[in-house]
């Protein structure tokens, strides 16, 4: 009997030390990336080292500022760190609820209609759970046509066929909401719902009069139809920025400076502000290092795109459309950059 025990005791601990030995078939680790592409939750409060990045069109500056902030996790904090291309700000929300993403870059336009469930998200309801970790550079709105198709203002949209942005877009949402602030619905146009990419390669195509391309400042897809076509930039005009802020606070009036697109003068247009989204369950400490890289290594982001030049610490954790996640919140503090 005690033969047959030891030999139990013995054949049980070569079995354990085989599996170890194998790498794990057991539970996976903290942080480990799930089917969805997403990353799991914390176990026991460890830091989570797996980390995706929600971005947007793989030509679009979210895509590309990500791609670079992923470098800087993997290189600063050991992360594995990956960039997802999306739809962009509905679609980025909804992978942050869902816990398939861990950072996404959205509009404040789309933040707020998600946080206070309204427009896409009044069916599903409000997503309370969203939190800040910084404030980024502006979203111009930029109304792109060919000079011979004779749109000089967004008026001249009406009975044309144009691009609104990929569904379940931030573009798409800010699309209709400059159209209304000028009294124009899908039912006044031919709407076609295409990414940057498309919308931009249907205008080569001269398939389509217009395209809505809401993005930081320059956005590739429109320099590479600048290389072929004549471009012009509809302008948006102060006066009906201010309307649309009356009723949407988070438009503010900005100028396309003369130049980005061989423009000879500054257009006037709409702007929002991006938003850089971090998930609510990630630990303050592991928030806070994720900031504090974010601006520590603000030089190699801004070396990816331009538009990253218009970060500043000292504004990014101010006058947000969703709470300050803690961890963002301790690093603003620290720098002096809150109150």
């Amino acid at each position: 009997m005690f033969r047959k025990k030891m030999l139990a005791i013995l054949s049980s601990a070569l079995l354990v030390l085989t599996v170890t030995a194998c790498g794990g078939q057991s539970a996976p680790a903290p942080g480990a990336s799930n089917q969805g592409g997403g990353s799991a939750a914390p176990s026991g409060g460890a830091e989570q080292k797996f980390l995706t990045i929600a971005t947007g069109g793989s030509s679009g500056p979210y895509y590309t500022i990500g791609g670079a902030m992923a470098k800087v996790y993997k290189d600063k904090l050991g992360y594995n760190a990956s960039v997802q291309s999306t739809g962009a700000s509905v679609e980025n929300i909804n992978l942050i609820k869902s816990k398939k993403a861990d950072l996404a870059f959205v509009m404040s336009d789309v933040t707020t209609f998600a946080y206070e469930g309204q427009e896409n998200f009044k069916d599903s309801g409000a997503v309370k759970e969203l939190r800040a970790m910084a404030g980024l550079y502006l979203n111009y709105v930029q109304i792109v046509t060919l000079k011979d198709r004779n749109i000089k203002s967004v008026y001249d949209l009406k009975g044309k066929r144009v691009g609104v942005g990929a569904p379940n877009s931030g573009v798409e949402v800010n699309a209709r909401m400059v159209l209304a602030g000028h009294g124009i619905t899908y039912d006044d146009i031919k709407a076609d719902y295409l990414s940057y990419a498309e919308a931009i390669e249907q205008l080569k195509n001269n398939t389509i009069d217009a395209a809505f391309v809401t993005s930081g400042l320059p956005n590739s897809t429109v320099i590479d139809l600048v290389t072929t076509k004549d471009v012009e930039i509809v302008p948006v005009k102060k006066e009906d920025v201010d309307k649309m802020a009356a009723k949407y606070p988070f438009f503010v009036s900005a100028e396309i400076p003369a130049g980005v697109y061989k423009n000879e003068e500054v257009v006037q247009t709409a702007a929002i502000r991006n938003i850089l989204l971090i998930r609510e369950d990630l630990s303050e400490e592991q928030a806070y290092n994720l900031t504090k890289a974010f601006f520590d290594e603000m030089a190699a982001l801004q070396a990816a795109h331009n538009a990253a030049k218009e970060i500043d610490v000292k504004e990014a954790g101010k006058n947000l459309v969703v709470p300050l996640h803690p961890g963002a919140e301790k690093y603003y503090k620290e720098v002096g950059a809150l109150d």
